[in-house]
């Protein structure tokens, strides 16, 4: 029990630690980088968060070619072990407190109230913060099945199934390069978003044939894809974030997003748990000689599919308002 408590609190102060460290360093970031780097920004933060998942990936596949579970929880321990001292390092003498620089700073009047109702009443901002919700949720349900569905389903190894975080690290990092270059050479964020919603639809349709095909191919090829428009999604929403905001509520919009992130990632990851264990104990396995119920895990996929078109629906008035401000401001110059 007591394990278990620890385990769960470690996954708690994890998922904390690294929203409100992204959440702070994109506020940086943004205040220190001129409006036509942040698509630069975006990707770059990105990058290094998939490279890093590749090589871990890569190395713990490595490790556990012979499995035990003593040796999955000595390799869990030197991973922790070396994520503190990684943690260490980034934080050593990152902006020192100075108190000439306090005193420097004025401090607002305005309350945390006033300022969420100002932040509420810009164009388009709820419907923003909900593709941001709707997307995040649908793509997130898959981030603890996917393995599981690999091992339990079409069964393959421990290495294997852990190797597919390189994969779909590797997807990501094609996405978020093509967002960068999309984004870079003049296509709306939102835009953007909406091709790595779509683009989930084949990837989510993939993995479900996987099942009834019994072909890990299939599977693969989808964790590939959803890796892809993940990462677009991602880039989309986070850009178009940077951009939109005020810039005296820089602050108060990444942290809207990264609230929103974090809450619909959460939820979606407990939510996928919940609804893959109720449905396997209500439905019998698709074959008499199955030993695993692939119901649950079909299930899910297919409410993350049906997730993505109402992120599509909610994403397209504000690809189409973009798109017509854009044709004006072209005709208005050429007038000019």
């Amino acid at each position: 029990m007591v394990g278990q408590l620890a385990a769960g609190l470690s996954f708690l102060l994890v998922g904390a630690g690294a929203h409100v460290v992204q959440t702070a360093g994109l506020a940086l970031a943004t205040d220190l980088t001129p409006e036509r780097s942040h698509p630069k920004v975006v990707g770059l933060m990105y990058v290094m968060l998939l490279l890093g998942m590749m090589g871990s990936a890569l190395v713990l596949g490595a490790l556990l070619q012979e499995f035990s579970p003593g040796r999955l929880v000595k390799v869990i321990q030197s991973v922790a072990l070396l994520v503190v001292a990684l943690n260490f390092i980034a934080v050593w003498k990152q902006e020192p407190r100075s108190r000439e620089r306090a005193l420097m700073q004025v401090p607002s009047d305005t309350t945390f109230t006033e300022s969420w109702s100002h932040f509420c009443q810009g164009e388009d901002t709820v419907r923003r913060l909900l593709l941001v919700g709707l997307g995040t949720m649908a793509f997130g349900m898959a981030d603890v099945l996917l393995e599981p569905f690999g091992g339990h389903v079409l069964n393959l190894s421990v290495s294997a199934t852990t190797l597919l975080t390189a994969l779909f690290a590797a997807g990501g990092l094609i996405g978020f390069a093509v967002a960068v270059k999309a984004v870079g050479t003049g296509a709306e964020a939102n835009a953007v978003a909406s091709w790595g919603a779509a683009m989930g639809l084949p990837a989510f349709a993939l993995v479900i044939a996987s099942a009834p095909l019994s072909t890990p191919a299939v599977f693969v090829m989808g964790n590939f894809l959803i890796g892809v428009g993940g990462a677009l999604f991602a880039h989309g929403t986070l850009t178009a974030t940077m951009s939109r905001a005020p810039k005296e509520q820089t602050g108060l919009a990444l942290g809207a997003w990264g609230a929103v992130q974090a809450t619909a990632a959460g939820a979606g990851l407990a939510l996928s748990g919940v609804i893959r264990d109720l449905v396997d104990s209500l439905v019998p396995p698709l074959t008499p000689a199955a030993s695993t119920h692939a119901a649950g895990y079909m299930t899910v996929y297919a409410i993350e599919i049906a997730l993505l078109l109402v992120t599509l629906a909610v994403a397209m008035p504000l690809i189409r308002k973009r798109g017509l401000l854009s044709d004006a401001n072209v005709k208005a110059s050429t007038v000019l």
